[in-house]
């Protein structure tokens, strides 16, 4: 999506974070660093790394050899933007996505039953960072961590999507991936990230429906992001077009269980799905934006129709 020039934005709840690590910013670098090179384990590694990671929230660094996140001290720093920023610079646009997912949950939480709904905190950083579970690197890939209510990116895992899993790219592709995780987060606040019916491996288990309802959750965001507005009242983002669309549904094509199975040159293994195949990642993505945040209930839905 587009953000209007002369939009201005600025969310308490999106920190860039530094680190001041004694441990220097590479210390924590473990399988797939900034140029997108594969080390430790290779590209099997962090596929598996990738998917345990997404869906876990936990540091599993070690498993790619590139050892601890590192050691010391990280500053969190507020910034604002504008949409002609948002438009050019990654950093900017999650906040200007996270500002459009504020509004949009505020209002639709309740109708879910959320009745308590706080905004999550979202933490840019590079190459390594602590969190309520656990150190994490960019070899992890974006995710929420439920114990501190937080989303963690590192930016620079969009340019490995499109370079390593074959994603084209995009602003509302990337802005789908920070939909995902807010998705999470309220799935925190409903209670289903508690619940033992997410564990379960497989094609139609309860690891799959979560992560589909993520996909739905934020495909019904951006059906509505649209409507945001900043302090000023200005619309934040212009409507997504179809081209814009297509682009999300490459991203989330690119990390389907089968698709990552075949990028490491695996064969297809249903049976350990956690994510879903990159059909039903699009078919959920679409079925949020075309419905909403209630047609979202993956859990009810039967196998032979997931």
């Amino acid at each position: 999506m587009t953000f209007n020039d002369n939009s201005r934005f600025d969310s308490s709840n999106v920190r860039r974070r530094r680190s001041s690590s004694s441990g220097g910013s590479g210390g924590g670098r473990g399988g797939l660093g900034k140029g997108g090179a594969l080390g430790g384990g290779g590209i099997l590694l962090v596929v598996v790394a990738f998917l345990i990671s997404q869906f876990l929230g936990v540091d599993i660094s070690g498993m790619l050899g590139g050892g601890s996140a590192g050691s010391g001290t990280y500053a969190d720093e507020d910034f604002s933007c504008t949409g002609a920023q948002a438009n050019e610079q990654t950093d900017c646009r999650m906040e200007g996505a996270a500002v459009s997912l504020e509004q949009y949950w505020t209002q639709t939480a309740p109708e879910l039953g959320i009745n308590d709904y706080v905004n999550p905190m979202v933490y840019l950083f590079e190459g390594h960072t602590s969190t309520g579970c656990g150190n994490a690197t960019d070899a992890i890939g974006p995710f929420y961590c439920p114990a501190d209510q937080s989303i963690y990116i590192d930016t620079s895992f969009f340019d490995v999507l499109v370079r390593q899993y074959g994603a084209e790219g995009g602003p509302l592709a990337e802005m789908y991936v920070l939909g995902h995780e807010w998705g999470h987060h309220i799935q925190n606040l409903s209670g289903v990230l508690s619940s033992s019916n997410t564990q379960d491996q497989g094609a139609t288990g309860g690891a799959v429906r979560t992560e589909l309802q993520a996909d739905c959750f934020a495909g019904a965001w951006m059906q509505s992001a649209a409507q945001a507005v900043d302090a000023d009242g200005n619309q934040l983002m212009q409507e997504p077009t179809r081209a814009q669309i297509q682009t999300t549904i490459s991203a989330a094509q690119a990390i389907g269980d089968d698709h990552l199975q075949e990028q490491a040159g695996m064969e297809v293994q249903p049976e350990s799905f956690t994510h879903g195949t990159s059909e039903q990642r699009t078919n959920w993505l679409m079925a949020g934006y075309q419905g909403g945040a209630s047609a979202c209930n993956t859990f009810t839905v039967p196998d032979s129709e997931l």
